[in-house]
């Protein structure tokens, strides 16, 4: 006997919207953690034990999928969202619990968010609009003084950018640091005055590390109550979260990015970074009860945009080319260190070939390169190299080093005292020396070789840098050619010693024959004169 077909309609009808829903939970969680376009219809399909054809059988492509996992979560939370809203709260308290209401949610990927803004910008009808404190104040502030300008002054830079993409609300952003400076401009002196009492401001704890949790009223004895600050300790308590799933473990983490939160921001007044008595004076003028002030739900919303792509997305091919290019020739060497800028290595090379970044911007890379030329000159230079420590002990030495010194291999002196090579009396002088160059000219007997040395000590790195240049061919060159300007010397100065003796010699008979002619002359004119 058969079951009715009612009965195996309904059977049939609850078995796939059984299905449908277990697709959708696993699907968002993927989304949210690893982000839209990272998580492909295989991974999900796989991750589920089932076809990628049955997914495909009950939603159109992945973006109905995704809508579908928005509509479901948007759905599940828009009571609880319309209760608290519905109640009057200060601005603060009404943020806190738009916080408090996800803290069940997976945690987010940051780029699952720029998916839907960039990608799938249909899909942002069902994200929770929700301002931020700074909307919501100067909001408040609007609704109350329809002609008042709202000025946000604190220590964060972000928030400028936040003020142009949602116009109307904040009229303009100044940091401490600006404001500081304007005040000098104008010669404004701030006078100290005394507080005046007031019943509420419990929520000025708010730029204090751990103050919204402090600030919290009714907390949970079955939450745990975190405060993370710093950058680093917030993505390391992020990956905790997610590589260390806790479905059983309610957490609240007040997460600020800045060191002590918005008392330790960016643009702080430099001259004056003191966090403790920052903390004392914030926590001093905080009050135990909080502001009465009412918020009205509609007023907390805020229009979230999608982010147009203004250019196509380049191929495979392009984006490959590029990595090469910065030498990332396999997936091992995308290190994805973020100094660039970028989240990825690859997402670096898309901004590449969209003209809106350079290969140099990548340090790994312009690091190897710079070590690789630097390689490729100390090896080829033709002039020897060798550094040492403060030890005096070689810790480098090129092939142009070597053929001076007649060093087979480098690794057989590296870590050897240099006096095994050369006399240290040099370097010693240049370490003593308070200069950080000393020039030595030397003949290293046991090579055979005439060398110029230029020794440098880095008393930053306490090593000893020293260049030397070959000069042996020169020096034997300048040697001839004293020692033929010598011997032309030599041979000239006999010439010159015989040239003078023949002349002396000359010059004698030349004068005997003149005294003999003289002689006989003055004999022939007394015997003319007697005739």
């Amino acid at each position: 006997m058969g079951f009715p077909d009612y009965f195996c309609a309904f059977f049939k009808g609850r078995l796939f919207m059984e299905l449908r829903d277990r697709i959708i939970d696993k699907a968002g969680n993927l989304f949210i953690q690893y982000g839209i376009k990272n998580s492909s219809m295989d991974e999900i399909a796989t991750s589920l034990g089932i076809s990628k054809r049955t997914i495909y059988e009950i939603f159109r492509d992945k973006e109905d999928l995704l809508i579908s996992f928005l509509r479901k979560t948007w759905n599940e939370r828009n009571a609880h969202f319309a209760t608290f809203l519905r109640r009057d709260y200060n601005v603060i308290g009404v943020f806190l619990k738009v916080i408090e209401a996800q803290q069940n949610l997976p945690l987010a990927n940051v780029k699952f968010f720029e998916d839907i803004q960039k990608y799938y910008p249909q899909a942002l009808q069902y994200l929770a609009k929700v301002m931020s404190p700074m909307q919501a104040h100067c909001s408040r502030i609007k609704q109350l003084y329809p002609d008042a300008c709202t000025v946000f002054i604190g220590p964060c830079i972000s928030k400028k950018e936040e003020a142009d993409q949602y116009p109307g609300i904040v009229d303009c952003v100044l940091t401490f640091e600006e404001l500081t400076d304007w005040f000098k401009q104008e010669n404004i002196a701030l006078e100290k005055v005394s507080d005046e009492p007031e019943t509420g401001g419990k929520s000025r704890l708010y730029p204090t590390a751990g103050g919204i949790i402090r600030s919290m009223d009714g907390k949970e004895q079955t939450v745990n109550y975190l405060v993370v600050d710093g950058v680093e300790n917030c993505i390391h308590a992020l990956r905790d979260l997610i590589e260390n799933n806790l479905p059983d473990q309610k957490c609240f983490i007040e997460m600020s990015a800045c060191s002590g939160s918005c008392i330790g921001g960016p643009a702080m007044d430099r001259n004056h970074r003191t966090p403790v008595r920052d903390y004392m004076a914030v926590n001093g003028y905080a009050r135990r009860k909080n502001f009465g002030v009412s918020a009205e739900a509609e007023r907390l919303v805020k229009e979230i945009k999608p982010i147009h792509l203004s250019a196509a997305m380049p191929s495979e091919k392009e984006i490959r080319d590029v990595l090469v290019k910065m030498g990332k020739t396999s997936p091992e060497q995308e290190l994805n260190c973020g100094s660039c800028g970028y989240n990825s290595c690859r997402e670096k090379a898309v901004a590449v070939c969209r003209g809106k970044a350079d290969l140099t911007m990548c340090l790994p890379f312009l690091k190897e390169k710079a070590e690789s030329f630097s390689d490729k000159v100390i090896g080829n230079t033709p002039n020897g190299i060798m550094v040492l420590n403060e030890e005096l002990e070689v810790q480098l030495v090129n092939k142009s080093a070597c053929r001076i010194m007649n060093i087979a291999n480098p690794r057989d002196v590296i870590g050897s005292p240099v006096i095994r090579l050369l006399n240290p009396s040099d370097y010693v002088m240049a370490m003593d020396k308070p200069g950080s160059t000393h020039e030595a000219k030397n003949y290293f007997a046991e090579y055979g070789k005439y060398v110029e040395e230029t020794i440098i000590y880095d008393r930053q790195y306490h090593i000893i840098i020293s260049i030397m240049r070959d000069i042996t061919e020169e020096e034997n060159r300048r040697i001839k050619k004293e020692t033929v300007s010598k011997d032309a010397v030599e041979i000239t100065d006999k010439v010159i010693e015989k040239q003078m003796r023949i002349v002396q010699e000359i010059a004698s008979l030349l004068g005997e024959t003149t005294a003999e002619t003289k002689i006989a002359l003055t004999h022939l004119k007394e015997s003319l004169k007697n005739e």
